[in-house]
């Protein structure tokens, strides 16, 4: 497979961890989160995947208002970039080890047409679509994403006229987006994100990702990220299989060891890694090439 020649970096501004009490650099108002977009442009990235955060608390946030208030304030700076935003909130379910059917506190679970109210009112470049169920990480934390949620979220999708970034944590995950390919649910390209690292999806193995990469259909798009210490190692990583890359602080908040960073250091690292390989990084033009889309106002 040959090495990727233009290379979409895209930076994951803030996701929805518990990394806000971690590091002073995750941005979580939207003011915060529109200007790491506006520097993480400038520094390379072609394209910026958001999450909101409620502004008092830093919590998880799907309120479409904050949506809003982030695009309409990256706009205003002319700044030009690919806007992806989350549609994965709403499909966290924790329980009662003890009384499965007892939800506990950080479950927020809803249907996934009800994941998509922000997609709806702003139309982005692009969205996500979290392709299935997931044990997330230890204790008793689910994500729900369910065949018949997928189809309902991927047809309402399909009818905006948004691009699916479909998020891959496992094997069965991809089987199934290609179940959706078939039955007429999504629209050529296929832009794929293969996510490694999560416990307990898809370990960050080159072996596995290489696997995950056979599997893709004919004439997919795909980018992939690994957490933590693991987030530079994948950008080689990616672009040596033939993909793309994601950065930033929802998956990494460090530089090296002790060195906390800032998603557009993040993203010059990233450029620079990108550039040593001896690719090139592409601009938000040649995104949109690459992955089907149509310029936006």
């Amino acid at each position: 497979m040959p090495v990727t020649e233009n290379v979409i970096i895209t930076c994951a501004l803030t996701g929805a961890g518990d990394t806000v009490r971690k590091s002073p650099h995750v941005p979580v108002t939207p003011e915060q989160i529109a200007r790491n977009a506006v520097e993480a442009a400038a520094a390379g990235a072609a394209v910026v995947h958001i999450h909101v955060r409620d502004p008092e608390t830093g919590d998880p946030s799907r309120d479409p208002k904050l949506y809003r208030e982030v695009v309409e304030r990256i706009k205003e700076t002319g700044t030009d970039v690919v806007i992806n935003l989350t549609a994965g909130m709403g499909g966290d379910l924790v329980i009662d080890p003890d009384d499965p059917l007892t939800h506990l506190p950080g479950t927020d679970l809803v249907g996934g047409l009800e994941r998509l109210p922000h997609v709806e009112d702003l139309l982005p470049d692009i969205c996500t679509l979290d392709c299935g169920s997931l044990n997330f990480g230890d204790g008793s934390n689910l994500y729900v994403s369910t065949p018949d949620m997928l189809r309902a979220g991927a047809r309402r999708i399909q009818e905006l006229g948004v691009r699916p970034e479909l998020e891959i944590f496992d094997t069965g995950q991809l089987w199934f987006a290609k179940q959706l390919l078939a039955e007429g649910l999504l629209d050529a390209p296929t832009v794929f994100q293969l996510c490694m690292g999560v416990p307990w999806g898809a370990p960050a193995d080159p072996g596995v990702l290489q696997s995950m990469v056979s599997m893709l259909p004919d004439g997919a798009r795909w980018a992939s990220f690994a957490l933590g210490r693991m987030q530079m190692p994948w950008v080689a990583q990616s672009i040596l299989l033939g993909g793309h890359v994601r950065v930033g602080l929802e998956d990494n908040l460090y530089l090296g060891k002790g060195n906390k960073a800032t998603n557009a250091q993040l993203v010059e690292r990233a450029v620079t890694l990108t550039e040593s390989i001896g690719a090139r990084v592409a601009t938000p033009d040649e995104a949109r090439a690459t992955l089907g889309l149509k310029k936006r106002k």
